[in-house]
């Protein structure tokens, strides 16, 4: 292996194992967090309400890839699950944030569409993201559910959430990382719940 390529091979073990470290000191947190939030979501769906779930960047992409697993499907087969990314509807989102701006962008909708009983989950990696900060706020005030991803120090929304989900990082992509694993977790705890319920 040439000098280049032996640096870019280094490189991608060091990401990895980077990658590996963070989940391992994270493991804690997030298996307490799951225990604590998949029975919550378990009993909104059971009573009718939905999860609702708004993120920015990366984040974005993380909350419509868990929405789409629990109206679609993960692992198995069950009936749908209410589920809804606020990151998805564009009219609204470019409406909104070119006409009054981008702070109330997801708190705007949880005053739409939310409800007591509901479950928001904000992801923000740096626990600074202002428009997640406007919408845990409105949900708390609706009587919602607040669950908060974040990074190791909670940032400036630390301690406002029903559930924070700290994770030992504060490198943005080994957040990401860590946040994916837990929406994985949780979307298998509702699949089997759901797949159990239904069988019976």
């Amino acid at each position: 292996m040439n000098s280049p390529e032996k640096k870019m091979h280094d490189a991608i073990l060091l990401e990895i194992k980077e990658s590996a470290e963070t989940t391992i000191r994270s493991r804690e947190i997030i298996a307490a967090a799951i225990l604590e939030t998949a029975p919550r979501c378990v009993q909104a769906l059971q009573s009718g309400c939905k999860i609702l779930v708004a993120g920015n960047g990366g984040s974005a992409a993380d909350a419509q890839h868990f929405a789409a697993e629990l109206t679609g499907r993960y692992r198995r087969t069950r009936r749908g699950l209410a589920a809804i990314a606020l990151t998805t509807d564009t009219s609204f989102l470019t409406a909104w944030t070119n006409d009054i701006g981008y702070d109330a962008v997801f708190s705007r909708q949880l005053e739409a569409i939310g409800k007591s009983g509901d479950i928001f989950i904000g992801i923000s990696t740096s626990g600074n993201s202002t428009n997640i900060h406007y919408a845990i706020n409105k949900a708390i005030e609706l009587g919602i559910i607040t669950i908060l991803l974040t990074g190791q120090s909670g940032g400036a929304m630390h301690g406002i959430a029903d559930i924070e989900v700290n994770v030992s990082a504060t490198e943005t992509s080994r957040i990401q990382e860590v946040h994916i694993l837990f929406f994985h977790l949780l979307a298998e705890y509702l699949d089997a719940r759901f797949t159990t319920d239904e069988a019976q």
